[in-house]
């Protein structure tokens, strides 16, 4: 199962409707990966949080760890993967601690320096940036990438080049690296999946 976690603002009550262009872009982005994702044997979700703000971090979370258990409660024990952007790459590494999460793709993430890494221990990390990012920093999602390392199953970091944030010029490749990156996550997941090794647990 891949759960889309839409972006948002450092601070907002809003309430996130139909009007929000980051919901509105994770939107496009999750209609445009389900026939892949599908075609792999797992289906999409996409989350709306209550409000579009960070606000500190806790409601967001909060929001995410309601979906996690509404996957679980419709079904099962599925391995799920984060794919977030912007905010929501934030969102995902807050809450990737949840035993469902196999993994995390972040999107032109938000990443800090007061982003946890513990929540990615044992599990892969995927990442894509901008270089042309005037919202987010791809040079502290490398930084992230790198702490995350030593914790982490697995992390990659894909370099965008000369793309922004908004994951708008450029789309396709947004949408074709963002598939890559998820089914790449799913597939660790599977060991004896046909042309890859298997791995020790």
């Amino acid at each position: 199962m891949v759960l889309v976690l839409h972006g948002g603002k450092p601070r907002s009550r809003q309430a996130v409707d139909g009007r929000s262009a980051s919901w509105r872009r994770a939107h496009w982005l999750q209609r445009t990966l389900a026939p892949r994702i599908q075609e792999a044997g797992a289906g999409v979700w996409m989350l709306r949080y209550r409000e579009r703000g960070w606000n500190g971090g806790p409601d967001r979370s909060d929001d995410a760890r309601w979906a996690l258990d509404r996957v679980r409660a419709d079904h099962g024990d599925v391995p799920v993967v984060l794919l977030g952007h912007s905010m929501g790459a934030r969102v995902a590494v807050h809450v990737a601690d949840d035993p469902s999460v196999r993994g995390v793709v972040g999107l032109a993430p938000w990443w800090s320096a007061d982003d946890p890494v513990d929540t990615i221990a044992g599990k892969t990390l995927r990442a894509a940036h901008g270089r042309r990012d005037r919202i987010t920093s791809f040079r502290e999602t490398a930084r992230y990438v790198e702490r995350a390392r030593v914790v982490a199953d697995s992390v990659e970091l894909r370099d965008m080049g000369a793309l922004g944030h908004y994951m708008l010029s450029g789309s396709a490749r947004w949408h074709e690296v963002a598939g890559d990156l998820v089914l790449d996550v799913l597939a660790a997941d599977v060991p004896d999946r046909p042309g890859r090794g298997g791995r020790a647990g």
